[in-house]
C-alpha cells in the first residue's frame, strides 16, 4: 500500500548501498550542493527583500490609507498572494522536474524569480499610476510565488540525489540554509541603505535598490546552476522508463504518469498531508520572526527598526551555524528524533520568544530569537531529506515540493496576515506565541504519525 510506512532494514550507519549515486556523481556532490545553495539564497533574498519592504514601505506606497493597520494588512496580503500562487509552481515545476529533469526546473524557476523581483523595483507607485500600481505589484508577486513553488524541492533534491551514502541529510541541508542566508543578504543591503539615505529617503526612492540588485545575483545564480550535472537518480529512473520495451521492467503508476500531482494525490494522500503538517510549525516561526515582527516591533511597541533587524539577523545566523551539524546528526540517529526535539522546543519556547518583545530590550529580544531560530533549525535542517524520502523518485520533486509549499503557505504565508488581525484585537505579543505554539504542536503530532525515513531506498 503506497501510504503505509515501508519496511526498512535494521538501523545502520546510513542508507543501503543501492540508494547511493554513482562515483562520478559523488565527486560532484559538494559542487552541486553549493550550486543549489547559491540559487536558493538568491530566490529567498528576493522574497525576503519584498517581505522587509512590505514591513517598511510598500503599504503606504502602493496601498495608501489613513489607517496604518489597513495599509499594513494590504501590504501583507500581497505578501500572502505569492504563497497562494506557489501551488501553481509546484504543478508546473514539479511536472518539469519529475519528467524532464531537476536542473531544467531549477534554472527556469530562478529566471522567473529574477524577472519578477527586478520588475517590482521598476514599478510606479500609487501616487504615479493609481490603481495600476497595486495591480502590477500583485501580478509580480504571483509570479514570485510560482517561482518559489518550484525552487525548494528541486534544490534539495539535486543535492540529496548526488549525496554519498550516509550523508543525504547533510547535503540536502546545505540549500536549506538559503532562506536564512537570503534574509541576511537582504538585511546587509537594506540596513546600510537605510543608514545612508535615512528612512524618508528609503520610503521615497531607495527601497528600489535591493530589488534592482537582484539582477546581478540572478545572473550569477544562472551561471552556477547551468554548470552542474543532472541528478543521477533522475537520470537512472528516466533511463529505466525509456529503454527498449523488451528490456524494460514492469511499468509503475509513477513512471507512466504525465501528471505527477494526480498520481501523488491518488496514491500518497496521507503522506502528503502529514508531510505538510510536519513543516507547518517551522514555517510559522520563520515568517513571524523574519517578516512580521520586523514591522510589529517598531510600529506597535516602539522598538527601533535596527534593533529588530539585528535581532532577527543574529538569530538567523545562529540557525545557519548549526544547520550542517544538525543534519549530520540526523544522518546518524535518524530524522525523527532530531525534528521531534526541535518541535517540542518550538512549542515550549514560542510564548517566551515573542513575550521578549514586551521588554523592548535589544539583548533580551536577540537572545530569545536566537534560541527560537536554533530550535527551528532542528526541525528544518533534517526536513530537507525527510520530505523527499517520503515519496518515490518519479514523484519526488512534486511530492516534496507540494508538502513543503503547502506548509509554507498555510503556516507562513498567512502568518503575518493572521498576526496583524490578532494584534488588532489583542494588543499583546503573547498572542503571537500562542498562535505559533499551536501550529508547532500540530507539527509535532504529524511527525509522530510519520515513519522514520533515514534508511529508505532513494533510487526507486
Amino acid at each position: 500500500m503506497p501510504d503505509l510506512p515501508s519496511k526498512t532494514a535494521p538501523v545502520t550507519v546510513g542508507p543501503r548501498p543501492a540508494a547511493s549515486p554513482p562515483p562520478a556523481a559523488r565527486t560532484e556532490a559538494p559542487r552541486v550542493a553549493v550550486a543549489s545553495l547559491v540559487g536558493t539564497t538568491i530566490e529567498y533574498y528576493d522574497f525576503a527583500v519584498y517581505g522587509t519592504a512590505s514591513a517598511l514601505v510598500l503599504g503606504p506606497a502602493f496601498f495608501p490609507s489613513g489607517n496604518a493597520t489597513v495599509s499594513s494588512l494590504a501590504a501583507f496580503l500581497t505578501f500572502a498572494a505569492a504563497f497562494l500562487s506557489r501551488p501553481l509552481g509546484v504543478v508546473l515545476f514539479g511536472t518539469i522536474g519529475d519528467r524532464l529533469g531537476r536542473r531544467r526546473a531549477l534554472v527556469a524557476s530562478l529566471l522567473l524569480m529574477g524577472v519578477a523581483t527586478v520588475g517590482v523595483g521598476l514599478l510606479p507607485t500609487y501616487e504615479t499610476a493609481g490603481l495600476l500600481a497595486p495591480v502590477l505589484l500583485v501580478t509580480l508577486r504571483l509570479l514570485q510565488g510560482i517561482s518559489m513553488g518550484g525552487e525548494w524541492g528541486g534544490a534539495v533534491l539535486l543535492a540529496a540525489e548526488h549525496a554519498p551514502p550516509g550523508r543525504r541529510a547533510l547535503y540536502a541541508s546545505i540549500p536549506q540554509a538559503g532562506p536564512s542566508l537570503g534574509f541576511l543578504l537582504s538585511t546587509a543591503v537594506i540596513l546600510p541603505t537605510l543608514n545612508i539615505v535615512g528612512r524618508d529617503g528609503f520610503v521615497e526612492w531607495a527601497w528600489r535598490i535591493p530589488f534592482l540588485l537582484s539582477t546581478v545575483l540572478v545572473v550569477i545564480g544562472l551561471w552556477v546552476r547551468t554548470t552542474v550535472s543532472e541528478s543521477p537518480v533522475f537520470s537512472a529512473t528516466a533511463d529505466r522508463t525509456t529503454r527498449p520495451r523488451s528490456k524494460a521492467p514492469e511499468p509503475t503508476p509513477e513512471s507512466g504518469s504525465r501528471f505527477p500531482l494526480g498520481v501523488l494525490l491518488k496514491r500518497y494522500p496521507r503522506r502528503l498531508l502529514l508531510g505538510t503538517g510536519a513543516a507547518i510549525g517551522g514555517s510559522a516561526v520563520y515568517y513571524l520572526t523574519i517578516v512580521y515582527s520586523i514591522s510589529y516591533g517598531p510600529k506597535e511597541l516602539g522598538i527601533p527598526q535596527n534593533t529588530m533587524l539585528t535581532a532577527a539577523s543574529i538569530g538567523a545566523a545562529a540557525g545557519i551555524a548549526i544547520t550542517l551539524p544538525v543534519a549530520r546528526l540526523s544522518d546518524r540517529i535518524g530524522r525523527r528524533p532530531v525534528m521531534l526535539t526541535g518541535a517540542v522546543g518550538c512549542v515550549v519556547w514560542a510564548v517566551p520568544m515573542y513575550a521578549s518583545l514586551s521588554s523592548r530590550n535589544g539583548l533580551v529580544i536577540t537572545g530569545a530569537y536566537t534560541v527560537g531560530l536554533m530550535f527551528l533549525a532542528l526541525m528544518f535542517s533534517p526536513v530537507a531529506a525527510f520530505l523527499p524520502e517520503l515519496f518515490p523518485a518519479r514523484l519526488r520533486y512534486t511530492g516534496a515540493s507540494a508538502a513543503f509549499i503547502l506548509a509554507n503557505t498555510l503556516g507562513g504565508g498567512f502568518a503575518p496576515l493572521v498576526a496583524t488581525w490578532l494584534n488588532s484585537h489583542w494588543e499583546s505579543p503573547l498572542v503571537l506565541g500562542f498562535y505559533t505554539g499551536t501550529l508547532c504542536l500540530l507539527n509535532l503530532l504529524c511527525l509522530l504519525a510519520l515513519p522514520e525515513t533515514r534508511d529508505e531506498e532513494f533510487d526507486i
